[in-house]
């Protein structure tokens, strides 16, 4: 064989002449059809499909029928949310683990061996052996594990998943009856707890990702004697009622009832904070009329200031009772009372991600929406400093600029319910689109913002009228 000879396979000579075929045809012509294949052969491809599809048709007939939305399950924080420069610091537990996900994790200080003196104390207080209370939580696991996501406990056996949930179960309750004594000024040294080590353990306490399904609660409050149950609930209460980021003034106003008639358990305790935080207050939950949409053009609190729109505290601490009104040139934006410490963050981070789940269907993103409305009426510490005055913001974490840098990093990537707040912000964007009311404003402002301007500008007017009936007596006889 020559060099320059090679050899010509079969297939080449298929290629070449299907490629002869096409030239000179049209884009059309050259797509090549479908191949025929028979219906048995289709089927057999995408078996799979078909049961799913219809898997999720049997689902939703189910549902539908039911009336029933699934309730979110306890499992980690959504992925959208993991790459969060700071998610150790938000998300995972300082001092204590609660629960299945963060159960072999080392290094925190109320490990397993410090739990026991809780269940000790429960099994004091309840009345019950710790037998009894693990057969109550035991006899009921089946029904437990479908409070979980699968991911979360697929590693945990039944008797393993049921000691964890009962040491965990008793830790939680007895430690709320303790902070309860706390929040009355008694200190109680039964457990050993420091003041710094109570705080963290309040914080862990309603992280997404360190809860336990609150079934679990009501089986232990059940098992225990008529007497200390109640106390159990009544200190529930009031533990949910201390954490709602509000004022002292304003926390009567929190309803943390877990116990109503018709209303499914909370999921955990992190979901009864988000219910106590969001209840609309009473008188204040009627439909607004619906306005036309408005494209928002204002950016923070020092615009709308200018606009002549003043900030209030609203009367109740929940996160929607946010409402706007106006007379001329002059509007009032009432806002909620917030309490912003070391706490503030992780509680909003893990509100957030308990919206963000997959399966929760409970939610209309309120604690999302709020953050991103507060987001866009604070972009400074300025206007941490207006907000702060009208003590709207009660700043104890430290300068106006870290309050301004938090929420704009909680907010950071949130998709808001754009349902949330509408008639609010287009209230207050028909107030700011009125231009003369910002000149009536400005005027106001520059001449009008003390008492002596206001008396000076009266008494001008005084002299100017006494100076013009002066004027009138002295032509009048002139005239005559």
């Amino acid at each position: 064989m020559s060099e320059n000879e090679y050899v010509v396979s079969v297939e080449e000579i298929c290629a070449r002449k299907t490629v002869k075929r096409l030239v000179g045809r049209s884009d059309h012509e050259q797509t090549p059809g479908p191949v025929a294949i028979s219906e048995g052969e289709s089927a057999s491809d995408i078996q799979d499909f078909r049961k799913s599809v219809d898997s999720l048709k049997e689902k939703s007939t189910t549902s539908t029928t039911n009336n029933h939305k699934p309730k979110p399950k306890i499992q980690k924080v959504p992925m959208v949310l993991r790459g969060h420069k700071n998610f150790e610091r938000y998300y995972e537990p300082r001092v204590v683990p609660i629960g299945p996900i963060h159960h072999q994790k080392a290094g925190l200080i109320l490990e397993e061996e410090y739990k026991l003196k809780f269940l000790a104390k429960f099994e004091e207080d309840s009345g019950k052996t710790i037998e009894v209370l693990y057969q109550s939580v035991k006899g009921q696991i089946l029904e437990l594990r479908k409070l979980f996501d699968r991911e979360v406990i697929e590693n945990y056996d039944d008797v393993t998943l049921s000691r964890m949930l009962l040491l965990d179960g008793c830790f939680i309750l007895e430690f709320i009856v303790y902070v309860s004594y706390v929040f009355k000024g008694i200190k109680l040294k039964i457990f050993d707890l420091k003041d710094d080590q109570t705080v963290y353990v309040q914080q862990d306490l309603f992280l997404l990702e360190n809860q336990i399904p609150f079934s679990v609660l009501k089986l232990l409050m059940d098992s225990s004697s008529d007497k200390f149950r109640s106390k159990l609930n009544s200190s529930i209460e009031e533990f949910v009622r201390q954490n709602v980021m509000a004022p002292i003034d304003r926390k009567q106003y929190v309803v943390a009832d877990f116990r109503l008639e018709n209303e499914p358990d909370p999921t955990h305790l992190l979901e009864l904070l988000h219910k106590a935080a969001n209840l609309p207050a009473h008188g204040r939950n009627q439909k607004a009329a619906r306005r036309p949409t408005t494209q928002q053009s204002f950016r923070n609190v020092q615009e709308l200031r200018a606009a002549g729109i003043n900030l209030k505290r609203s009367k109740s601490c929940s996160l929607r009772d946010i409402k706007f009104s106006s007379i001329c040139f002059a509007g009032w934006l009432k806002l909620p009372p917030l309490i912003v410490d070391d706490s503030t963050g992780p509680k909003f981070f893990n509100l957030i991600a308990y919206e963000m789940c997959p399966d929760n269907f409970k939610t209309n993103y309120e604690v999302t929406s709020f953050v991103t409305f507060m987001d866009s009426l604070i972009d400074q510490s300025s206007d941490v400093k207006e907000l702060r005055k009208e003590k709207i913001l009660h700043n104890l974490l430290g300068s106006d600029d870290d309050v301004a840098q938090l929420f704009n990093e909680i907010a950071t990537d949130l998709v808001p319910n754009p349902e949330m707040y509408k008639d609010v912000k287009d209230r207050i964007q028909q107030h700011y689109d009125w231009r003369w009311t910002t000149w009536m404003a400005e005027a106001y402002s520059n001449h009008f913002s003390n008492p002596w301007s206001i008396l000076a500008f009266v008494g001008a007017l005084i002299a100017l009228g006494l100076s013009g009936i002066q004027t009138w007596y002295t032509i009048k006889p002139a005239a005559d």
